[in-house]
């Protein structure tokens, strides 16, 4: 599929359309050094094919060079396999041999376009040309006279394409610029009535910035028409009242023909207005009019739906807020029971988040860690006082007791009505102690069998374990700690998730164990110790490594929680 900003693509188009085809094929190929830059395939076939065309039509003896600019194209397009990009050479290399007097061959490739369009979709609007070169071809007309979509074949497209896109700001600028085709206009706006502020909106004004334009609902032209139902066609704007120049004044445009149309729902209700400006040959007509208001029925119920969608979106995003807050009151209940152990599962929410970042887990993947990872150990709730707040040494009755808290976990968790997503979460977070070798708990699940968001837990939550002070002991010595983690891998933890974790720069790491106290990292300490890991720091230890003892203190000063001042 067509991607990147495709403006300049729709801009060389338009310079086509007026004959302009010196300018075109300037475009295009300030387009294609643009679209190689962004190694965007599709985008570059798109260009070579529209350019060969452009500078064919500029002067017939450039064939050969236009030739060869289609060959690239239809190169491109095969290797890409998109279909625009086939629409747009076969549409290209029809007018060129079209131009040369082989109508049979020309029809074939317009043919081909036009099976493309209808059955893949037509994203740059080929088809009104497509459609009216097959018409030249077929009525035995001249090739050279004036190649303008087909205002029709723009409604279609409107009635097929809009009502797909869910986004109200894309959504408005399809309408408008498929509107502006299919009335032959020089530019278009879509307002739309916000009734709670009673003003007139639009982000979509093509030909102007594209910042959002808003203004009191019964002021000037798409004012009035909102406000009357009545539709406006002004053949002269500077010789009616209700036209304000202002806005010419400060754009340096000139407005002459005005068609503006409210836009209704199917309850009748008005809930917008088509502005069109400066029809391009003469003024505009009934038949316009008639135009825009089949237009209006297509474009109100999807613009209905896209903003019945922006809605559930914000409803979405409340709902979201909620349950994290839900999510970090049960965390919180833990560390106000367990103060031993208090900000544990914020650590290790941090820590499975580097994890997760270093293995290039996806955001969904991310989203579902770090929810699991924070309600972990949520099982504690139902463990003994005297054994989750026994300092030093637990009992192995004690230890049997607070292995239950996996189990506890999971009931809790699974008795929330959640989405298929939340029971991921439930799934990571009560498999944290599971070991790689099977021999963990609570359900002694093996290699893959325990979920990939468990293994990333598994490593996060022993390394806090034994890297936070409690009041019955101190830290581990940072390098008990990494031999913790290397003799474990593949036994305890899953072997790849540990060396990724000793890869993690050493200023990313410190940053989280400093929460612990509320310290924070110098910058310039910062800078030095994002070029180190754990690995490292493990190796210049156990090789008495003279030469970077002053990275192994510099490490062991934050570690032991030591604060600099900036």
């Amino acid at each position: 599929m067509i991607k990147c900003d495709t403006d300049i693509i729709k801009k060389g188009l338009n310079l086509l359309e007026d004959k302009d085809y010196s300018q075109a094929s300037d475009v295009f190929e300030q387009a294609h050094k643009i679209y190689s830059e962004q190694k965007s395939d599709e985008n570059v076939s798109v260009v070579l094919s529209l350019n060969g065309m452009a500078k064919y039509l500029l002067d017939k003896n450039n064939l050969g060079e236009a030739l060869k600019l289609l060959n690239d194209g239809r190169y491109m397009a095969q290797y890409s396999k998109d279909y625009t990009a086939k629409i747009v050479n076969e549409y290209a290399q029809g007018t060129v041999d079209f131009g040369e007097g082989n109508s049979d061959v020309a029809l074939k490739h317009f043919n081909n376009a036009k099976n493309l369009a209808s059955n893949y979709g037509d994203e740059l609007s080929i088809m009104g040309y497509v459609l009216t070169r097959i018409k030249q071809i077929t009525n035995n007309m001249d090739f050279t006279l004036p190649i303008k979509s087909d205002p029709l074949v723009s409604l279609v497209k409107i009635g097929r394409s809009i009502t797909a896109v869910t986004d109200i700001n894309v959504l408005l600028r399809v309408i408008a610029e498929e509107t502006k085709i299919a009335i032959q206009a020089d530019r278009c706006t879509v307002f739309l009535l916000d009734k709670d502020k009673n003003e007139l909106w639009s982000k979509v004004a093509l030909g102007l910035d594209s910042q959002e334009i808003r203004f009191p609902a019964d002021k000037g032209l798409a004012g009035y028409v909102v406000k009357t139902g009545e539709p406006l066609n002004i053949p002269d704007a500077y010789n009616d009242p209700r036209f304000n120049p202002d806005v010419d004044k400060e754009t340096g445009y000139t407005t002459k023909t005005i068609l503006c149309l409210p836009i209704k729902n199917n309850n009748q209700e008005i809930i917008g207005a088509f502005q069109v400006l400066n029809k391009l040959n003469g003024v505009f007509t009934k038949s316009d009019e008639d135009l825009l208001v089949a237009i209006g029925g297509s474009a109100s119920i999807a613009l209905e739906n896209a903003q019945l969608f922006e809605q559930q979106k914000e409803l979405y995003k409340e709902q979201k807020a909620l349950f994290e807050s839900f999510i970090d009151t049960l965390a919180t209940s833990i560390d106000a029971r367990d103060k031993i152990t208090a900000g544990h599962s914020s650590r290790v929410k941090l820590y499975s988040m580097l994890l997760a970042d270093k293995l290039g887990c996806d955001e969904k993947l991310k989203e579902l860690i770090e929810k699991a990872a924070t309600l972990h150990d949520i099982g504690k709730i139902g463990i003994r006082d005297s054994v989750l707040q026994k300092e030093g040494k637990l009992t192995d009755e004690e230890y049997k007791h607070i292995q239950e808290h996996v189990r506890i976990t999971h009931n809790i968790l699974n008795k929330i009505y959640m989405s298929d997503d939340f029971k991921m979460i439930t799934e990571f977070a009560c498999s944290h102690h599971e070991k790689y070798d099977g021999t963990g708990y609570y359900r002694h699940l093996k290699g893959e069998e325990i979920p990939y968001g468990g293994r990333i837990l598994a490593v996060a939550d022993v390394f806090d374990a034994i890297t936070s002070k409690r009041h019955y002991r101190d830290k581990m010595p940072i390098q008990n700690v990494i031999d913790i983690l290397i003799s474990g891998k593949n036994k305890h933890f899953d072997g790849q998730l540990v060396d990724a974790f000793l890869d993690i720069s050493l200023d990313k790491i410190v940053r989280v164990f400093l929460t612990e106290n509320h310290n924070s990292l110098n910058d310039n300490d910062s800078e030095i110790l994002s070029h180190y890991n754990l690995l490292n720091i493990y190796d210049y230890i156990s090789n008495n490594n003279e030469e970077n003892n002053d990275i192994v203190e510099l490490f062991n000063f934050y570690y032991s929680g030591n604060k600099k001042e900036d």
